[in-house]
């Protein structure tokens, strides 16, 4: 999976600028329009205002750098980095010249659609390859990612129900195809080594005798070792996630039996998700209770986990609190604002988890 995706040369992600929107293979709520990312610049900048220091303390931060930061991981080719700024410019010009724009980014490649978008801002905007390069306990303000930890890579594992135990999928070739195999387990370790705080079998007792053979579960230590690695660069603020996600419980249902993992092409979902490797997104929901347990051992507070209907919506009603709202919703505005909260759109799909230190 880090390979279809993430492959220098031939990674889906490398490839292609434009994969989503729609001429892509799927919808973010970036490609729906500018909307999305000034609702989030409007909530970065109150929260932002709050890590701000005394003024005797700003001088002498200011001396080391910008004194707060807005940092944003996966970012693609910008675009909502953009929108962010964009506003933030325009309604909060104060606050724009204090604050410094991180993009992590990895991929030379992405850097550099990055840095096209993003040309009109200079060097408000600063790019680092990892959130620890030299940054650790560093950032006051706001790290977040929309649409990264679910295309991070996973382990799979199904459920053997005569012999009662969980085992892992690997990828094997067949006549010149990838295809599934059962791993086999090592002798001194029935299961994988997996680092995570949800696992497959941890299960209750009583919920395994209702699964069906070959129910499939996901686990993916990478994002939350991501998720520890951001808290840990995070002095003052909140980190904030927006993904398709679920809470642990609710992998258990008779509709998963498949697991969440999925390719996409052409904003049709793939059930071979082994196919056309490189030439297809491939995605599995976040498991957020592992994510959330990740934050709160790193020493973060969760303040909300909630849908982005539900955090979009509270935006909004402060953004256009005493104005008339039909007459800011109008035409291609109130379609984005519908794609982007209505519970068939993107409302109900993605969640939004935000936590928090040293407020």
């Amino acid at each position: 999976m880090e390979l279809a995706l993430y492959c220098p040369v031939y990674g889906y992600y490398e490839r292609e600028r434009d994969t989503s929107g729609k001429c892509g293979d799927f919808y973010t709520s970036v490609s729906v329009g500018s909307l999305f990312g000034e609702l989030l610049a409007f909530q970065f900048a109150e929260w932002v205002s709050e890590c701000e220091k005394p003024n005797a303390e700003r001088a002498a931060r200011s001396e080391a750098g910008a004194e707060l930061q807005l940092v944003e991981a996966g970012a693609h080719d910008g675009r909502l980095a953009a929108d962010i700024l964009g506003w933030l410019r325009k309604h909060r010009p104060e606050l724009f010249q204090r604050l410094e724009y991180w993009l992590v980014e990895p991929s030379q490649r992405r850097q550099e659609w990055q840095k096209e978008t993003l040309a009109e801002f200079g060097n408000k905007v600063r790019w680092l390859p990892s959130l620890l390069a030299g940054e650790s306990g560093r950032v006051r303000g706001v790290i977040f990612s929309n649409e990264l930890l679910d295309a991070l890579p996973v382990h799979r594992f199904g459920w053997d129900a005569n012999q009662r135990a969980w085992f892992e999928w690997g990828v094997t070739m067949q006549d010149g195809l990838f295809a599934w195999a059962r791993l086999k387990p090592e002798a001194d370790s029935p299961m994988p080594q997996v680092q995570t705080s949800i696992l497959p079998w941890q299960v209750p007792h009583e919920l395994l005798e209702l699964l069906p053979d070959g129910f499939t579960m996901e686990v993916c230590p990478a994002a939350e070792s991501w998720w520890r690695e951001a808290a840990n660069a995070l002095e003052c603020g909140r980190l904030l996630t927006i993904d398709y996600g679920l809470a642990a419980e609710e992998f258990l249902a008779p509709e998963r039996k498949e697991g969440t993992l999925r390719a996409y092409s052409q904003h049709r979902p793939v059930s071979e998700v082994l196919s056309r490797p490189g030439e297809q997104d491939i995605t599995a929901h976040v498991n957020f209770t592992g994510i959330l347990a990740a934050g709160e051992s790193a020493g973060l507070k969760t303040e909300d986990f909630v849908t982005q209907e539900q955090f979009l919506t509270r935006i909004a009603a402060r953004v256009w609190k005493g104005k008339d709202a039909s007459a800011e919703l109008i035409g291609a505005r109130a379609r984005e604002f519908q794609t982007l909260t209505h519970p068939e759109h993107l409302g109900r799909p993605f969640r939004v988890l935000v936590q928090s230190r040293g407020l």
